[in-house]
């Protein structure tokens, strides 16, 4: 198939074509246009007429300003583009994952199995509290309910109660700024676990949408969700008193558990590896992939982990929603 050279003056439209096919995919917009729209202006200014290396990497060198995970973030749309213009049949110069920066990540605390029994028991201890009715039957379940599924606290946060279906056992999560809407399973004893807790709210808080309503009747602030956290895990773990923990490291948990249990079933992970990654709603393998790391020692040596495939893969940031 014969290609041609991406002049300037067609690019905006290519850049829409692709943000509306990765809409189509249940991406959002949003996290590529603007990185896009300012490339656009420079190819623009610069008076370029093919998207080739010469014209794209003096674009993609590091800012004085940038954070090495602000510069990773700007070049991904890029990528992804010139992956798009390439699969489409333009000439093109597809941007390598070699120039992109090296993230150091801090290694996170994982809990032990101990330390979540102490935390899940503590938390079926919150009073009731006069001012925030509903308040002692979130806090047992919120927590539970996003380690268990494996979401991101801000989905956990904002669940309404039409995303719960009792009779098919399944969770919808919807789409938000940065991340796809999708529908997992859940366990019987987790829809059991929603269908009491519902049971009781929506006696103390008939007319709101959201499942874990603040008195208001909307979700609670993301800053009252990490608090509580912080302060159960202080009154059941107080010789951790010292560890950082936040409310996403139960979605970290969650993550490490799934494989230890293939590991110790002998799975194939890279078999596997898709499932979780649909399930955990992330972008694409690598960020599934990146847990792996995280997990026990005596796991890491195993035969069924691809190192030399799981080390080429770079995995997206993920924030704190």
């Amino acid at each position: 198939m014969a290609r041609w050279e991406v002049a300037a003056m067609n690019l905006p439209e290519c850049i829409q074509e692709m943000l509306k096919y990765k809409e189509s995919l249940g991406y959002s917009r949003k996290t590529y246009e603007s990185y896009l729209k300012d490339f656009q202006r420079y190819f623009t200014e610069e008076s370029h007429d093919a998207f080739t290396e010469d014209t794209v990497i003096p674009w993609c060198k590091k800012r004085e300003t940038e954070t090495p995970e602000g510069f990773r973030r700007r070049l991904t749309p890029l990528r992804e583009l010139s992956k798009y213009l390439y699969a489409m049949g333009y000439a093109g110069y597809i941007v390598p994952t070699s120039i992109f920066p090296s993230i150091h990540r801090e290694m996170p605390y994982i809990f032990t199995d101990m330390e979540l029994i102490r935390f899940f028991t503590e938390s079926d201890r919150e009073p009731y509290c006069k001012a925030s009715p509903c308040r002692h039957l979130i806090i047992p379940v919120i927590y539970r309910l996003i380690y268990f599924c494996g979401l991101r606290p801000n989905e956990g946060r904002e669940l309404k109660r039409s995303d719960f279906c009792y009779e098919d056992r399944t969770l919808f999560i919807r789409k938000n700024k940065s991340h796809r809407e999708r529908l997992i399973p859940v366990a019987d004893d987790v829809a059991e676990m929603c269908r009491s807790y519902m049971d009781k709210s929506m006696e103390v808080y008939p007319d709101t949408e959201y499942m874990f309503p603040s008195p208001a009747g909307i979700p609670y602030q993301k800053r009252w969700l990490a608090d509580t956290f912080r302060r159960i895990w202080d009154a059941s773990n107080p010789e951790k008193y010292h560890v950082k923990v936040r409310v996403y490291l139960l979605r970290h948990r969650y993550a490490t558990a799934v494989f230890t249990k293939w590991l110790d079933e002998g799975a194939d992970l890279n078999a596997r590896l898709p499932y979780l990654s649909a399930y955990m709603g992330h972008a694409g393998f690598e960020d599934t992939a990146y847990y792996i790391h995280l997990l026990p020692e005596r796991l890491l040596s195993s035969a069924q982990i691809d190192w030399a495939r799981m080390n080429t893969m770079i995995p997206e940031v993920e924030d704190e929603g």
